[in-house]
């Protein structure tokens, strides 16, 4: 079958199309013919072997963690699903693969496209979505009327987070530049920090979440806007050594992570409040929840440009300028 894969890891391996076996089969897979797969920031780090300690993948390696498509077959043990349903997943992370023509997902991390939505536009969601879930609801247990700050409003995370968050209930406050102001607004935030033009921590006070995806400095000032008791979530790092012990790594590596994130999380308790670092996993039951959302019209896909397959890694350039308003597709069957 037709792929994108690289062959090595490093900032400047542009990648390429080439022939690849066929996704082995378990008997709990659902192989997937893929319509189309939506590129993540995840990718472009995973392409410079930024998560080498973590996730040890073989080369060449196939890229891709967002796919739609159809059913082909399914595994003895599989019971939700028939070759013909229209599907979409963020696949196992030790399983990726959604810039392929085919691809092999474990069922328990499958679940039906949304009715209303386009192949394409299935695929931009399921990463994202997962995410925005797994910190807003699972971690942060955001309640109607808490105030969050989401961070990076018209990226792929942040787009998807301010309508969950709204949907929830919460008031959510943003940043994003000064030409996107009126666009996350109608995605529903109530309150949007130009970043060209304003400095976000002096601007927002007695927050009782705030969901970062940048850096260190965004890290820290979203630390100083939480009231007492707030919880302080990241997408980005650092890691805790929670994540390091849920994950299984070696101790070394977990003594690591205690060392890289002692700062922020010694800096949260001083304040009265909590640190936690977000590794989103696949999950074909939460994706549910999120399909039931899409088709009640509570959160609506944000696709910046789609890209034909063959000029994937062109598409995974520009995910990498950081110019993406909401997600990138690549488009493999129509």
């Amino acid at each position: 079958m037709q792929a994108f894969m690289i062959d090595r890891y490093g900032k400047k391996e542009a990648g390429r199309i080439g022939d690849m076996p066929e996704p082995e089969m378990r008997d709990d897979d659902v192989l997937v013919q893929v319509h189309a797969a939506s590129l993540n920031a995840l990718d472009v780090k995973i392409r410079s072997g930024a998560f080498k300690p973590v996730l040890p993948y073989r080369l060449p390696l196939i890229l891709g963690n967002d796919v739609a498509g159809t059913v082909i077959r399914v595994g003895a043990r599989v019971r939700s699903f028939k070759p013909g349903d229209e599907v979409y997943a963020r696949p196992d992370d030790d399983r990726i693969g959604g810039f392929a023509e085919r691809i092999a997902i474990q069922e328990s991390s499958l679940a039906p496209k949304p009715r209303n939505l386009s192949m394409v536009e299935a695929a931009s969601l399921p990463l994202v979505a997962l995410t925005a879930w797994q910190t807003l609801v699972e971690t942060a247990h955001l309640k109607k009327g808490q105030k969050v700050l989401i961070s990076a409003g018209s990226g792929g995370v942040g787009s998807v987070a301010i309508q969950l968050a709204r949907h929830l209930g919460a008031f959510v406050a943003t940043t994003t530049s000064t030409a996107n102001v009126d666009w996350v607004k109608a995605l529903g935030a109530d309150l949007v920090v130009d970043y060209r033009k304003q400095d976000f921590s002096t601007v927002l006070r007695d927050y009782d979440v705030a969901l970062n995806s940048l850096g260190k400095d965004a890290l820290h000032k979203s630390l100083q806007i939480l009231k007492p008791g707030g919880h302080l979530i990241s997408i980005s790092g650092p890691p805790t050594p929670a994540f390091a012990a849920a994950r299984g790594l070696a101790w070394p590596l977990l003594q690591v992570l205690r060392l890289l994130s002692f700062g922020i999380r010694n800096k949260a308790k001083q304040r009265g409040s909590s640190y936690s670092f977000v590794f989103m996993r696949a999950d074909g039951a939460q994706l549910r929840e999120i399909t039931s959302l899409v088709e009640s019209g509570a959160i609506r896909p944000v696709v910046d440009q789609v890209f034909p397959f063959q000029d994937t890694a062109q598409a995974l350039a520009y995910v990498d300028s950081g110019r993406a308003k909401g997600k990138v597709v690549v488009q493999l069957a129509v």
